[in-house]
């Protein structure tokens, strides 16, 4: 079984440089309930189906699966809420990979950074960019964020 275990922070994007590649990222679900999320998302050139369950912790089940732009295009006019837009740029810190989300759309102004970890407790040097962590903060879930987009938070 595929298992993602994934941090995530608020970043300063004042002290972020913005390294690596910006790749433009649609995503929306097709199904949110308390054991799982199914998210379609086209990145640059490829689309992917990914099927998420529940998070413990910083971990979760998760099986993403590549399938053809053009159905990921239509499967998103069947999605629930509001697709999530953002830029994604992907950065070497430490020979680890680091995700950084620059959201668009309802999300504009939020910033996060995301590191996929081999265990829990897999220690990791924070770069100066980093805010706070919100790993477990269901607010910033993507999922979340297509229900209650950021704009709307008081």
């Amino acid at each position: 079984m595929a298992k993602e275990i994934e941090r995530k922070f608020i970043i300063d994007p004042e002290k972020w440089d913005k390294k690596g590649t910006p790749v433009a990222i649609t995503q929306a679900y097709l199904a949110i309930d308390n054991d799982k999320i199914v998210r379609i998302r086209i990145a640059g050139e490829k689309a992917y189906i990914t099927i998420k369950g529940k998070q413990t912790g910083i971990t979760r089940d998760e099986f993403e699966y590549p399938i053809p732009v053009a159905d990921a295009r239509q499967m998103l006019g069947l999605c629930l809420y509001n697709p999530v837009e953002k830029t994604r740029y992907i950065t070497e810190i430490d020979h680890k990979t680091w995700e950084i989300d620059v959201f668009h759309g309802q999300n504009k102004g939020l910033y996060i950074a995301e590191i996929e970890l081999h265990s829990e407790n897999e220690p990791i040097n924070l770069p100066d960019w980093i805010v706070a962590e919100v790993s477990t903060d269901e607010r910033y879930f993507n999922f979340n964020l297509s229900i209650n987009p950021y704009c709307s938070w008081q």
